[in-house]
């Protein structure tokens, strides 16, 4: 007789969100272990990646990098040149180098504020992938540039995200769900008796409330909305996801959730494609396969809101089900449909 299907969950704080896993197998001790080993390999991440951290490798290379070259361990460097490949694909509207405008905005451990035009552009000075000089032949990185910052918020969650899934491919988990707050996750296999992980989409107005709903398989998804930071002078909001060419919050976008096959992508390109808007994302999709958009646009008044889904001309890769249109399910929550 087969032994019994059982679900196992856990959640760990790390990275200034909760990392959650649900998985599924015969052997609860042993899912047991390899969470551990998940979430294990996410506190080195964040030891690693952290900007918080005054010991980590990342704040290291920010704070040395302008006056030589750094050495960078190898999966760092390879996250590197792929947060560079992300900047150069999108034009920029991906960029790592933000910081110094999050601190301006006061999105850094501030409760916000507005710089005058002046500051913006002294700021701009000191941003911008391009001044980031990786050297493949010895792994190395070196700023062009004083006072610029790397800062891996926008993906260093999906890369996480990522390695975790590899760890629990490698002990042949084969249904398993990996997020990160409700920003990104990962859909491996699918649960017992359902055709894929039943992820619910929050309304950009209600967090009580869910504008889709999507059913994802072998997939990763990620969103950017301009309800996670903000705040609010006199009767305008600013958002903390910044235009790295003007220095300023999009305007005109509530949402964009990307599907794509691997999280640390569709991180990436959530905060990108969130820049880019509806007509570049679209040219963008065009030129790149396996991705899938779905962006939420004001609507008018009443707190509506316009749904617009975007597909690349392949998308092989993404094992979704269209979303429907309206659910009453709260957050970025998955579920077995």
């Amino acid at each position: 007789m087969p032994a019994a299907v059982i679900r196992y969950e856990a959640s760990h704080l790390a990275m200034a969100t909760e990392f959650a896993l649900v998985a599924y197998g015969d052997d609860p001790q042993y899912l047991s272990a390899v969470g551990n080993e998940v979430f294990e390999e996410i506190d080195r991440l964040e030891a690693q990646l952290s900007k918080f951290n005054p010991k980590s490798e990342l704040s290291v290379i920010n704070r040395t990098a302008a006056s030589g070259s750094i050495c960078v361990e190898p999966k760092l460097f390879a996250l590197l040149l792929k947060a560079v490949n992300h900047s150069e694909s999108t034009g920029g509207s991906f960029d790592v180098t933000t910081g110094p405008l999050m601190k301006a905005w006061g999105f850094f451990r501030g409760k916000g504020r507005v710089p005058t035009n002046s500051e913006i552009a002294q700021v701009l000075r000191r941003v911008g992938y391009r001044h980031l000089r990786l050297n493949r032949a010895d792994r190395t990185i070196r700023f062009d540039v004083e006072g610029l910052e790397i800062d891996l918020g926008a993906i260093g969650k999906g890369y996480a995200v990522d390695r975790a899934v590899d760890i629990l491919r490698g002990y042949g988990i084969t249904r398993a769900l990996v997020s990160s707050g409700s920003s990104s996750l990962y859909a491996l296999g699918t649960p017992p008796g359902a055709r894929g992980w039943s992820i619910s989409l929050r309304n950009p107005y209600d967090s009580e409330r869910a504008a889709n709903v999507i059913c994802l398989r072998n997939c990763s998804l990620s969103t950017s909305g301009n309800y996670e930071k903000f705040f609010t002078v006199g009767a305008k909001t600013y958002a903390h996801i910044l235009n790295p060419a003007t220095g300023k919050p999009v305007e005109k976008m509530l949402a964009a959730i990307i599907l794509a096959p691997c999280a640390c992508d569709a991180d990436a390109l959530s905060t990108a494609l969130y820049v880019m808007g509806v007509e570049r994302s679209r040219e963008y999709l065009g030129t790149h396969p396996d991705l899938m958009a779905l962006f939420y646009l004001p609507g008018g008044k009443d707190q509506r809101f316009r749904r617009v889904l975007l597909h690349s001309a392949r998308a092989n890769a993404i094992g979704a089900f269209l979303p429907r249109t309206r659910d009453r399910t709260t957050g970025n929550r998955a579920r077995a449909s």
